[in-house]
């Protein structure tokens, strides 16, 4: 086992876009376990956009990470000593050690992966956070249905390749909004989604360009909108509703990075029209029902009925460049950080 941990502290919050200098890179002593602890050796680091607003101080659901602490993150781990009976050592397990090689923890918090089920970075996608979220996302809080059509913004992403793949298994149609022609590829002939578009292929036209792409795919319109972008695109996609149509938002990645918000919200008035639903959602309030979520995601990817790509990073001094490359839409399904072999 090493002696020194690695670190990545937020050097300062960012202003725009993330840069470089906002880390700082800090290696202090590996830390020893106390009686009621035990030390885990991180294995695999997701990065995800919500971190973004971490590294900010606005009020939000969850404090901002303070200057100079260790970065948020979700990470996959072995255990390396232990002295909790539930935890033994060189067993892997799934938390929030944020970005550094090793953490101490008392155990909340923290689930026992089954590296039997599937590859364990796994428990970073399909089988946890973001898999969780598309599940809860589309049939809780979208309540999709056999028949419907489902649009997806980000379907290349995580948590949106999922959403898209989950609504063509019970039965609704799929269609996906990404970045680029080859992402589009990947959405209809990898993720057998009905349809989909290059929202960059006209960027100059804007909203008209992203509605006309909607109409000729949706020719029916839209019943469920799982949003995860915000902006010019979710504007367009409200045209499209349907009578009794559900939006879950999920995430507004397009303006996460924006110095000053857009002008908006501008068609909340399509929801009175079409007498539709808007929600947000965290994944967290749907914690007492992770098991049901996770045993049906399980049981989907064992049927080959789910399928997944990630975009893996090697090495922990690498993570900032993957966190700001994900930011830009440089990932195709799961952006992760491989910082140790299991």
């Amino acid at each position: 086992m090493a002696s020194v941990n690695r670190q990545w502290l937020l050097a300062s919050r960012p202003v725009g876009f993330p840069q470089a200098s906002d880390f700082r890179l800090a290696e202090t002593p590996v830390p020893k376990p106390g009686p009621d602890q035990m030390l885990v050796r991180t294995l695999w680091l997701s990065v995800d956009p919500y971190m973004r607003g971490r590294m900010s101080d606005r009020k939000s659901y969850a404090a901002p990470v303070p200057i100079n602490g260790v970065l948020e993150g979700g990470t996959v781990a072995r255990v390396e000593a232990s002295n909790l009976p539930k935890f033994k050592a060189g067993a892997i397990v799934e938390s929030r050690f944020g970005w550094q090689d090793y953490a101490l923890s008392d155990g909340k918090g923290v689930r026992i992966v089954d590296p039997s089920l599937a590859p364990v970075q796994t428990a970073l996608f399909v089988l946890g956070m973001p898999g969780l979220t598309a599940y809860f996302g589309l049939l809780d809080i979208g309540q999709a249905k056999p028949g419907e059509t489902v649009l997806v913004s980000g379907a290349a992403g995580a948590v949106g390749s999922l959403a898209g793949q989950i609504a063509k298994i019970i039965g609704a149609r799929a269609v996906g909004i990404a970045g680029g022609a080859d992402k589009v590829r990947h959405v209809v002939k990898d993720l057998g989604f009905d349809a989909a578009f290059d929202y960059k292929a006209a960027r100059d036209s804007g909203a008209a360009y992203y509605s006309a792409e909607i109409g000729r795919l949706c020719p029916q319109g839209v019943d469920v909108y799982f949003d995860n972008v915000g902006g010019e695109i979710t504007d367009a996609a409200f045209i499209h509703l349907n009578d009794r149509a559900r939006v879950a938002v999920c995430g507004q990645i397009s303006q996460y990075n924006a110095e000053q918000p857009e002008l908006g919200p501008r068609l909340l008035g399509q929801l009175v029209v079409k007498r539709a639903r808007a929600e947000g959602f965290l994944v967290f309030q749907f914690a007492s029902r992770y098991a049901e979520g996770l045993n049906r995601m399980a049981e989907w990817l064992k049927a080959g009925k789910l399928k997944y790509r990630e975009t893996i990073t090697e090495g922990l001094e690498h993570a900032p460049g993957a966190f700001m490359s994900m930011l830009r839409g440089g990932n195709v399904g799961k952006a992760l950080v491989k910082v140790a072999d299991g």
